[in-house]
């Protein structure tokens, strides 16, 4: 072999390969900004896209996808771990439209979205869910406790208890909308079982919210047996949980459901089942799902008293002599 032909075999094998990688950097760079393009930049309308609480960004970058946002969740997952974005994604509602690139909807969910998460915990009265509400959404926009009160009077027990993203400019009507629409669909999900349980919708849901402040953990359905027997038997309910609501708020224990006194079973209130007969007039709380199953769908049981001690067990018994008993063993 020539000495030239040596020097260009020798020039070939060191230029081809770095051809090779030029060209494949070179086409990595164009697909990269290809897919991170936006998919039509004359396309303004917005879509609501919803990022959930701990949703991982390969799921996000697919829906995003799916939802004709970018061109590739692949490319999306690469812009999140350049931009160190990874924790910064927010989990709520954003308005996102195909015009933009995925860098800026990357960005965007980093930002604050259109909604806030509220978490109205079950067995709340409907004051300490305005409070909650208030909170979350601010005392100086649309949404006023005041009037969610008032227009809530007769809504205790129905403003389903849950998790929520609720606009940020939402009024009193709007919020009072979505909880009670929410509670339907749940009802709605227990088909026929409230029916068939022989009660009507208003006392399951009154009896709910009483094994919803009564059980507080332990089995419901046998709580909600108990209860049901009682008032079927012209028992009264004598629940405690009921003397709390009757009492209100106590602004020394700064707490709506502060412990009954002895003293509190001669409240001359609707809502003392120790000395009226018979449900409440109305819902003490806005029980659960699992609380308005029970009520609907009771376990007999031979038992007529329970108690909870102090670690929130609940003992049951079957003879006021057993339940005195259960009283002197764990409450005393």
């Amino acid at each position: 072999m020539s000495r030239n032909v040596h020097a260009r075999f020798l020039f070939l094998s060191l230029i081809v390969p770095l051809l090779v990688v030029a060209i494949c950097v070179v086409a990595a760079v164009t697909a990269f900004f290809f897919y991170t393009a936006p998919i039509d930049q004359s396309n303004t309308a917005e879509q609501v896209f919803v990022v959930s609480k701990g949703e991982s960004t390969t799921s996000i970058g697919k829906r995003l996808a799916q939802q004709g946002l970018i061109k590739s969740s692949t490319a999306f997952k690469i812009i999140v771990k350049l931009e160190g974005l990874g924790n910064k994604i927010q989990a709520g509602d954003f308005r996102l439209n195909p015009s933009l690139s995925t860098k800026q909807i990357a960005q965007s969910l980093t930002r604050g979205s259109i909604d806030v998460w509220v978490t109205l915990i079950e067995g709340w009265r409907r004051e300490e869910t305005a409070e909650a509400l208030e909170k979350a959404l601010g005392s100086s926009g649309p949404f006023s406790k005041q009037e969610f009160l008032s227009l809530t009077t007769s809504k205790e027990g129905y403003l389903f208890p849950e998790t929520y993203l609720i606009p940020k400019d939402a009024a009193a009507p709007q919020v009072i909308e979505i909880l009670t629409d929410t509670f339907n669909l749940q009802i709605n999900s227990l088909g026929s079982q409230i029916t068939s349980s022989g009660r009507s919708l208003e006392d399951t849901i009154i009896m709910a919210s009483i094994v919803e402040r009564e059980a507080r953990g332990s089995p419901r359905p046998i709580v909600a047996g108990i209860l049901w027997k009682r008032l079927d038997n012209g028992w009264p309910l004598q629940a405690d949980a009921t003397l709390q609501y009757a009492k209100g708020y106590n602004a020394k224990e700064k707490d709506w459901w502060a412990e009954p006194l002895a003293a509190d079973k001669e409240l001359n209130s609707p809502y003392n089942t120790y000395k009226h007969q018979g449900l409440p007039p109305a819902p003490i709380c806005n029980p659960s799902l699992d609380s308005i199953k029970a009520a609907a769908n009771p376990t007999s049981s031979d038992y007529w008293y329970y108690i909870t001690d102090l670690d929130g067990n609940m003992h049951y018994a079957v003879t006021s002599e057993e339940h005195i008993v259960n009283v002197n063993r764990y409450l005393r």
